[in-house]
Formats: structure tokens, C-alpha cells, sequence
């Protein structure tokens, strides 16, 4: 008898990835590779507010709204280009378990 190894729990709801079409659409390898990238640019964003987050800022130059709203969108242009450069691997899991579910559901 084959022993099997559960897979570990990623936290992450792929639940609409197990539909076969989107808008209408199938599903292609080229636009799961572009929402996979589009999770692990969140992902990577999420991770750098986590770590920003008790980081103070100077008081003469630095605070406010002005740099909240600007940080945030830092972070998001780092974690897309993060993403970009397909350094992690998070996008690749991704885009594997979105095709996979598809061929599944299909």
C-alpha cells in the first residue's frame, strides 16, 4: 500500500481557480501565469507592510498621510517587480495549482 504525505496548507483560497472558464473565458496557460503573478506580487506586498509596520519614520522630514499613502504604493511596486522577476517561486506554484484544478474540473 502507497503512503501518502499530506500536502502542506498554504493559507491561500484557489477555490475560483477550480472553475473551468472565467468571464466567459477558458483559462489559459498564459493568464494563469499573469494571475499567478498578480498573487505573488500581493503576497510579497502583504510581507513588506508586515515588516514596515513598527518602522519608525523621522519626525522633521517624515510622517503623516503623505507617507502612508506613498509607502503603500511602494510596496506594491515592489512586490510586483518582485514578482516580475520570478525569483521566489511563489508565482510558479501558483500558476502549476491553477492549471492543475482546471484540468480536474474541466
Amino acid at each position: 500500500m502507497p503512503t501518502t504525505v499530506p500536502l502542506p496548507q498554504t493559507g491561500l483560497d484557489l477555490s475560483i481557480a477550480r472553475a473551468p472558464k472565467l468571464d466567459g473565458r477558458a483559462v489559459t496557460p498564459e493568464s494563469a501565469t499573469k494571475a499567478a503573478q498578480e498573487v505573488e506580487g500581493f503576497f510579497i506586498t502583504m510581507m513588506l507592510e508586515a515588516m514596515f509596520a513598527g518602522v519608525k519614520t523621522d519626525g522633521m522630514f517624515g510622517g503623516g498621510h503623505g507617507e502612508k499613502v506613498f509607502r503603500s504604493m511602494m510596496f506594491e511596486e515592489y512586490g510586483k517587480s518582485v514578482a516580475r522577476t520570478n525569483e521566489l517561486g511563489i508565482a510558479d506554484s501558483v500558476r502549476r495549482e491553477i492549471l492543475r484544478l482546471q484540468e480536474v474540473d474541466g
